[in-house]
């Protein structure tokens, strides 16, 4: 059920939110995802984790503007990833998983660097298959391709 206040928001964001996934009890909870037209290299301390000119960048309102995020192919991440036990959900994009950053040897270099969306909601399948790095940990190096 969607309360009158609830429903003339909706109304008010539908024609800016029609290229958009949006919660459908929440339209002001909604996600654009957007092909980068620019080659991303992820480093951590200058190693290379991942190289993509097949990035999308992911732009979330919700509570907040959230800022944005770069996900990967999987394909194209080039560095030791491990799932963790840690998982969320968000409604629009489903269940996520966390990846540690591990050496060659197997131990942890930086716990819960990255996440994706094994199996995402349907409207948001573009991601399946792709991996976020937090910003926070890395450098995010946009070039040319």
């Amino acid at each position: 059920m969607v309360d009158d206040e609830a429903q003339s928001t909706h109304e008010a964001l539908a024609p800016q939110v029609a290229q958009r996934l949006y919660h459908p009890n929440k339209p002001h909870h909604f996600v654009r995802i957007k092909p980068v037209k620019r080659r991303i290299e992820i480093r951590r301390e200058g190693v290379l984790l991942a190289s993509s000119s097949d990035a999308l960048r992911l732009l979330e309102v919700g509570r907040d503007i959230y800022d944005p995020v770069l996900y990967l192919p999987a394909v194209d991440v080039v560095c030791r990833l491990v799932r963790t036990r840690r998982t969320s959900h968000c409604p629009l994009k489903g269940d996520a998983a966390y990846f540690d950053l591990i050496d060659e040897a197997g131990s942890v270099i930086e716990h819960e660097i990255a996440w994706s969306y094994p199996d995402p909601i349907l409207l948001a399948a573009e991601i399946k298959q792709r991996i976020a790095f937090y910003a926070s940990r890395v450098a995010i190096q946009e070039s040319p391709h």
